[in-house]
C-alpha cells in the first residue's frame, strides 16, 4: 500500500467538490429523466434523445460554461431541435423548471467526507478546486459546512492543463508533493497528471457522462492512486 505520509511528509491535496465531496450529478440525471418523459418523443427513443442532449450540452458549455444556466439552455435547445410543438413561454418555463429545481436540493455530503477532511486537514495542506459558475459553486461550498477544512477555494471555469499550471504557479506548489483528488478522469485525473501532478481517482457511480474518459497511466515520476471511496484516503495520507 502506498503510504504517502510516511514517504514524503506533508502533502498538498487539491480536492474536487461535485461528486467527490457531495452528490451532484444524480440531481441532473433526475431532471433529464423528467425532461425526456415530458418530451414524449414519438420517433426518438429516450436513449436517442439523451444523445442529442449530450451533443447540445457540449455546445452549450462552450458559450455558457458550466452550471444550471447552461444546463437549462441545453434543455431548451434540445426541445427546439426535437419537438414538433412550438416553444411557447409556458413550455419554456416548464423546461427551465426542470433545471432550476436542482438548486433547491440541500447539499448531500458523501459518506465519510467530513471525518476524512478533518483527519487530512491536520496533516496536509488542502485546497478545494471545483469548476462551474462562481455563485453556484461558492454557495454549495458555504452550505456544505466543509469550507473550514480548506486553506483556499479555487472555482475555475475549466479544469484543463492551463488551469492546473495556473494553480501550481499561484500557490507555488511542488509537483512531487501535490495530488489532485477527484472522481472525473477528464477534469481531475488526466489533466493533473499531464501537468506533472500526482492524482487520486475516487470513482463515483454517477459521474457525468461528459466527464467520462479512460484514466491515463501515470508516467514517472508522477503517481496515480485509485481508492474505492473518499474515506480510504486516511489509509494513504
Amino acid at each position: 500500500m502506498l503510504d504517502v505520509n510516511q514517504a514524503n511528509g506533508a502533502q498538498t491535496l487539491l480536492i474536487d467538490a461535485d461528486d467527490t465531496l457531495w452528490e451532484n450529478n444524480i440531481y441532473f440525471e433526475r431532471a433529464i429523466a423528467r425532461f425526456i418523459s415530458f418530451l414524449k418523443h414519438h420517433e426518438y427513443s429516450p436513449e436517442q434523445v439523451r444523445e442529442v442532449l449530450n451533443h447540445v450540452e457540449r455546445e452549450s458549455i462552450l458559450t455558457h460554461g458550466y452550471g444550471l444556466h447552461s444546463f437549462a439552455h441545453a434543455l431548451v435547445q434540445t426541445f427546439e431541435r426535437l419537438a414538433v410543438d412550438t416553444l411557447t413561454p409556458e413550455l419554456h418555463q416548464t423546461i427551465n423548471s426542470f433545471a432550476h429545481s436542482i438548486a433547491e436540493h440541500p447539499v448531500e455530503i458523501l459518506p465519510g467526507v467530513p471525518e476524512t477532511l478533518h483527519y487530512l486537514s491536520e496533516r496536509h495542506h488542502l485546497i478545494l478546486m471545483t469548476k462551474g459558475a462562481i455563485a453556484e459553486q461558492s454557495g454549495k461550498v458555504e452550505r456544505s459546512g466543509l469550507k473550514a477544512y480548506f486553506s483556499a477555494v479555487e472555482i475555475v471555469a475549466e479544469k484543463d492543463l492551463p488551469t492546473y499550471h495556473s494553480v501550481i504557479s499561484k500557490y507555488g506548489l511542488s509537483a512531487d508533493s501535490t495530488w489532485m483528488v477527484g472522481n472525473s478522469p477528464k477534469s481531475d485525473i488526466n489533466p493533473a497528471l499531464a501537468a506533472g501532478l500526482n492524482a487520486v481517482f475516487v470513482p463515483h457511480g454517477n459521474t457525468w457522462i461528459l466527464e467520462h474518459e479512460e484514466v491515463a497511466p501515470a508516467e514517472p515520476p508522477t503517481r496515480l492512486l485509485i481508492v474505492e471511496k473518499f474515506a480510504d484516503l486516511r489509509d494513504h495520507f
